[in-house]
């Protein structure tokens, strides 16, 4: 291991090295130009493969390139602070090691060269505990088998539209990484996984952004005991397969169309033990296949369930439904998903043989979901007593005919579910505003009823 201040002496001799093609849309970068290149650079070139340089604490501005291995390691967080043209940290060898920097990419760059505060685009690198600001992604990895993310924490770049920014922690084409306990928030998506597969994704947090984790065409990956909050979507899984869930949460995604977690062509997958509450809509499904969802809380979400008439041979079972003001948005005119035996908040059938089971089905509609197509403010008192009132008189005088679908074995008692995370943050109190405009929907709804009775009786 080089010695601290025979590294700097190095560093203060040293001149600029080498220069940079330029480098089209999508391509790769490579070594900074002298009048972008960070004083460290001498440090990196004059290692030996395998060796350890060890950073002191001070502030070093330019870009580096690592292309050889090596373990590189702050003492005292050292802050690189990039050049603004391109990625801070560029690790273009393989078994390379990063960990204990900050690097600040002073909001420049392109995205169209992915650059980031760090770049990866080798086999087996590991970035650990570096903390990353002000740059358009925060990690990337590019074709980066092996690769190790952990511990770090990325705070994007405050103000910019999320399609002016790049990801927390993005992944491309790259097979078997590890990402976990990461903190990612102010960035487009928190983790954005693209043609990737067999990863490990594991208490990860993300938040104020876009989508919590976003895949696409990536299959065969686990993701436990994450934490997705305060996003358009706390999760967005798309043309993948074989993805599993667990305990896992999506919270407190509450934009008009926002929701906690989103299959889309996305096939045989589980999602169990995980708690997804106080979204506008819990889970929505749409063309997916084989897909099971068991053991999960979902709660206080204006629908609980969105189901398209396009998915097939899906299970939804021995899940809690809590306090939900519509269970099902079914969209479409059928559907073969089974539901059986899961917990509703708001069935009140008894349980007379004592079995646990109610002693009768469950038919899941809403008239809330009817009001919500036909009265915009409806959206704004989702969480009001009014709608689970319009809930409830509609299952006692069912005159819209929404579509329905039933649980057959509904449960009698909320089930224990011992695996399924607990929200660090107490509940919403009441809003006196929020509650006069919910009288005043409650008031429409009461005119709806009567109108479509009075329309009934017509016809009768």
């Amino acid at each position: 291991m080089a010695s601290g201040a025979a590294l700097l002496a190095l560093v203060a001799a040293a001149g600029g090295v080498g220069d940079m093609a330029s480098i089209q849309p999508g391509g790769l970068e490579g070594r900074p130009p002298p009048s972008e290149a960070s004083p460290l650079q001498a440090l990196v070139d004059a290692a030996a493969q395998g060796a350890t340089v060890t950073i002191p604490a001070g502030t070093y501005r330019g870009d580096l390139i690592v292309d050889r291995p090596l373990r590189l390691t702050g003492v005292g967080r050292p802050r690189l602070v990039g050049s603004g043209q391109g990625s801070v940290v560029r690790i273009r060898a393989p078994d390379v090691t990063v960990e204990g920097l900050d690097v600040d990419g002073v909001g420049g760059g392109d995205l169209g060269r992915d650059s980031s505060g760090v770049h990866v685009a080798a086999p087996r690198a590991t970035v650990r505990d570096v903390r990353i600001e002000r740059s358009l992604f925060g990690v990337y990895l590019r074709e980066a088998p092996g690769a190790v993310v952990e511990r770090c924490v990325v705070h994007g770049i405050p103000g910019k539209d999320a399609g002016e920014k790049g990801s927390g922690i993005h992944v491309w084409n790259t097979e078997g990484f590890t990402l976990t306990g990461n903190d990612l928030s102010d960035v487009r998506d928190g983790l954005y996984i693209q043609s990737s597969s067999h990863g490990l994704i594991r208490g990860n947090a993300a938040r104020d952004l876009r989508y919590g984790i976003h895949y696409m065409y990536s299959d065969d990956n686990v993701f436990e005991d994450n934490v997705f909050e305060r996003s358009a979507a706390g999760g967005v899984l798309m043309h993948s397969r074989r993805i599993v869930f667990r305990r896992n949460q999506f919270l407190h995604n509450r934009g008009y169309a926002s929701v906690g977690l989103l299959f889309k062509s996305c096939d045989d997958s589980l999602a169990e033990d995980n708690l997804i509450a106080d979204n506008a809509r819990g889970v929505f499904l749409e063309g997916s296949y084989r897909d099971v969802l068991r053991r999960n809380v979902v709660a206080r979400s204006d629908v609980a369930l969105v189901l398209f008439d396009s998915c097939g041979d899906v299970r939804v079972e021995g899940n809690a439904f809590l306090g939900n003001l519509a269970p099902l948005e079914l969209v479409g005119r059928r559907t073969d998903t089974r539901l059986d035996g899961n917990y509703w908040s708001d069935h009140d059938a008894p349980d007379l043989d004592g079995d646990g089971v109610s002693d009768a089905p469950f038919v899941i509609s809403s008239l809330f979901d009817h009001l919500r197509g036909n009265v915009l403010a409806a959206d704004l008192v989702a969480q009001s007593p009014a709608a689970a009132a319009l809930g409830a008189a509609e299952r006692a005088f069912p005159v819209l005919r929404p579509i329905e679908a039933v649980d057959h074995r509904p449960l009698a008692r909320r089930p224990a579910l011992p695996d399924v995370p607990r929200p660090a943050r107490p509940g919403r109190g009441a809003d006196p505003a929020g509650l006069a405009l919910a009288l005043g929907t409650l008031a429409a709804g009461v005119a709806v009823l009567a109108g479509a009775g009075r329309g009934a009786g017509g016809r009768a």
